[in-house]
Order: structure tokens, then sequence, then C-alpha cells
């Protein structure tokens, strides 16, 4: 996985498919579906079209939200929110700062 927690391994996926230590590699250092050995005789061995599928579907969500945690970056403050929850003028610009991020970083179709 990557720093920004992005798929990034075949390895991600199989982490998230079950619990504990039900597979392992033949080779470490070679960390190809090829050297996959499942150490769990109660686990099938995924297919690799199934694990590479889910690790593009994993990519794309995980890139497709990217405006979001771009918006998060820049979305008023819990002070600035909660200074507008009690001066009335202040929620006109949280509204105004808020729009301004939106439209910045567009949610994609």
């Amino acid at each position: 996985m990557e720093a920004n927690g992005r798929y990034d391994h075949i390895e991600d996926v199989l982490m998230g498919l079950h619990r504990g230590q039900w597979f392992g590699w033949s080779d470490i250092k070679n960390k190809v579906y090829e050297n996959l050995v499942i150490d769990d005789e109660s686990k099938e061995k995924p297919t690799k079209k199934f694990l590479e599928d889910e690790l593009k579907k994993q990519q794309d969500e995980f890139d497709y939200k990217q405006y979001q945690r771009d918006r998060l970056q820049e979305y008023p403050s819990i002070r600035e929110l909660v200074v507008a929850l009690y001066d009335e003028s202040d929620k006109a610009s949280i509204i105004e700062k808020r729009n301004a991020v939106k439209a910045k970083y567009p949610k994609p179709e």
C-alpha cells in the first residue's frame, strides 16, 4: 500500500479478504501471483484475474475520491464552524468558503 492509502499490489487485496495469516509467498522477494501460497486449508486461492480486477477496482475508487481528500484540506476548520454557530455574521462567510472549495474541487461524474 502506498503511503497515502492507495492499494498498489495484490497483497493489499489479499489482506482484506480474510483475517489472520492465511497466505504467504514462496519467494518473499518476488511477490507475484505465481508465488502465492495459501497456508490455511479452509481458504481457496483466489484467481489472478479476481485479484487484479479487485486491485483495479480499489485503485479506481481511491482515485475517484481524490476530490474529497482535496476538499478536506481546504474546508473551514472546526474552530471556524463553531464560531459561525455563535456569530450569525460569520455563517455566510463559512458557506461562501465551503462553496468555493467545492467549485475548486468538483465531484467527478
